[in-house]
């Protein structure tokens, strides 16, 4: 049963409002003593032309209660409604069992397809920490959106054109071997672009600049050496995209809009929208306070705008989306307004489902990362480092534990994604390796060790049979938490989804985990009498299904044993 539906069918009629809209405004009250839900009075005051309290009395002298509504009652402008106990844990409880790891999916995203673009690694390039963000919160933002029943296409935009790839051709022909690179992976390829910025002389930096030219018109060698440079570059950062169990559906990168762009200049001319300025074509955008959008150089090249429209036009041909998600950090805000708004001025009315999800900073144990100043964690090692604390910490706590080194990866991996996801996404994130791998209060490995608590009672109890259960037995304010905090996950989700915020799914997760320890050392579970015992083993089943698919949506493993 939907408590907030059925409350609002009460209230819809005498209000003048549709159900649906009566329901959005039902909200749970800060304190417990307060009641279960609440119905604020303020959003009727003008249509109803009275005091909120006024409404909120009249409402409660003329209502019909039903059984699973205890009381009402009036506080100032709220009318507080306090739910039977044993009919709300039996309707919330008996949705999450059946449903079991999909409660909270629907199919709102039904026939709609999300494109996400996120991680956009650079060729030739290893990826530091400053890309777990972007990998691990889109990442998230795709399976929540795929919970939601919608069709998502994850991309990666590769950061693979310009100048420096013919940098990277000319230092490789002058002082490369094909054994060393093949060996040495992305770390060859950094030295002999390091040692071109170095050494590099006039008559050099002009082959370079010919062999970008080389690449621009298909040359057969620089287009063989530049795709080979990209398959050594994927090599290595798909390591890191298996240890987050990440997958995606397109590696198309800038290179593969270079021949789309002159199709969006042409039509940018054809709409009068290209102005030429101090040398560069532009869109002007004064007329929303924004500098102009350049989209040639004065050389007739093209830029990142240019190459991120042909994306925008080929990404809604292609996939014909409802939304296109850009997971990039927030120092591209103007960027994305500026592109996004040259759609808009094309005339192309679904511009509005272009949408960016910035997000902060990540520094390491108080450092800002400075690639320049030679401060640079890469994230490969973060990652294996993390695998390798965790199971020092294993050996310490439980050194007989089956599958150790398996345990290891999901609670190692599973910390830093948790760690990374905690905060709101657009905060800065200061990188702890203490914080990140403590077994207590908000942080992964605790939430982990909840479920593997859920699954130690339920693999001793006997068969859970529900019909059996008495839910009078969860009248204890620690159970009675514990059943709310299930009943908010439906609307968790969709509320990470509609903000685009996963940190939403983190802290819920966190605060569950707290919820269950509570009630586990308050209540006895196994050894209770059979319906008192049955009611404590549905709620233990649901809040680990809870806790399992909350961890899934934010792309973290949930062990069985720890």
């Amino acid at each position: 049963m939907d408590f907030k539906l059925e409350i609002a069918s009460l209230i819809a009629e005498k209000a003048g409002i549709s159900k649906e809209e009566c329901a959005s405004f039902i909200e749970v009250p800060p304190k417990k003593e307060m009641g279960d839900l609440a119905f604020p009075c303020f959003k009727l005051a003008r249509v109803m032309r009275k005091a909120p309290p006024v409404i909120a009395q009249e409402l409660k002298d003329t209502l019909v209660l039903p059984a699973f509504i205890k009381q009402a009652q009036v506080e100032g402008g709220y009318l507080n409604f306090f739910l039977d106990t044993k009919k709300r844990a039996e309707s919330v409880l008996k949705s999450a069992y059946e449903k079991g790891e999909n409660y909270g999916a629907s199919e709102i995203g039904k026939d709609k397809t999300v494109c996400i673009d996120y991680s956009s690694i650079n060729i030739a390039k290893r990826c530091h920490i400053g890309h777990l963000t972007t990998t691990v919160l889109g990442n998230s933002l795709a399976k929540i959106h795929r919970f939601l029943g919608y069709n998502v296409v994850s991309i990666n935009h590769l950061g693979d054109w310009g100048t420096q790839f013919g940098k990277m051709l000319c230092a490789f022909k002058h002082w490369g071997n094909k054994k060393d690179v093949e060996e040495k992976g992305v770390n060859a390829l950094i030295e002999l672009y390091v040692r071109f910025e170095k050494d590099a002389d006039e008559d050099m930096q002009t082959e370079a600049r010919a062999w970008f030219k080389k690449i621009e018109d298909d040359d057969a060698e620089a287009i063989e050496l530049f795709n080979w440079f990209k398959d050594i570059t994927l090599k290595d950062v798909q390591r890191i995209y298996d240890l987050l169990g990440i997958k995606f559906d397109s590696y198309a990168g800038e290179s593969f809009y270079k021949d789309k762009c002159p199709a969006v200049v042409e039509e940018l001319k054809e709409k009068n929208l290209l102005e030429l300025s101090e040398g560069a074509y532009v869109v002007k955008l004064d007329q929303y306070q924004m500098p102009p959008c350049i989209l040639l150089k004065s050389d007739g090249a093209t830029i990142y705008a240019t190459r991120d429209l042909a994306a925008i036009f080929y990404r809604k041909k292609t996939y014909d989306f409802d939304k296109c998600l850009y997971v990039v950090a927030y120092q591209q805000n103007l960027h994305f307004q500026q592109v996004f708004k040259v759609v808009e001025q094309m005339g192309y009315d679904w511009a509005d489902s272009l949408v960016h999800v910035p997000f902060g900073m990540v520094s390491y144990e108080g450092q800002t990362l400075s690639t320049r100043k030679g401060h640079v964690v890469y994230l490969d090692e973060v990652l294996d480092r993390a695998i390798i604390k965790a199971l020092d910490i294993i050996n310490e706590k439980n050194p007989d534990l089956e599958n150790k080194e398996t345990v290891a990866k999901q609670v190692g991996i599973g910390a830093v994604v948790f760690y990374d996801l905690f905060s709101n996404r657009i905060k800065d994130v200061d990188f702890w390796w203490d914080r990140a791998l403590n077994f207590e209060g908000e942080t992964g490995p605790y939430v982990q060790y909840a479920h593997t608590r859920c699954c130690s009672v339920l693999k001793k109890a006997p068969e859970i049979n529900f019909v059996k259960a008495d839910f009078n037995a969860l009248n204890d304010e620690a159970s009675m938490d514990l059943v709310s905090r299930i009943e908010m996950f439906p609307q968790v989700v969709l509320d990470a989804a509609e903000k685009y915020e996963p940190s939403i799914i983190t802290r819920f997760a966190a605060n569950l985990a707290q919820s269950y320890n509570r009630f586990y050392f308050e209540n006895r579970i196994l050894g209770e009498e059979e319906p008192v015992m049955q009611a404590r083993l549905v709620l233990t089943k649901c809040t680990r299904d809870c806790l399992k698919t909350a961890l899934g949506l934010l792309g973290i493993e949930a062990p069985e044993k720890m």
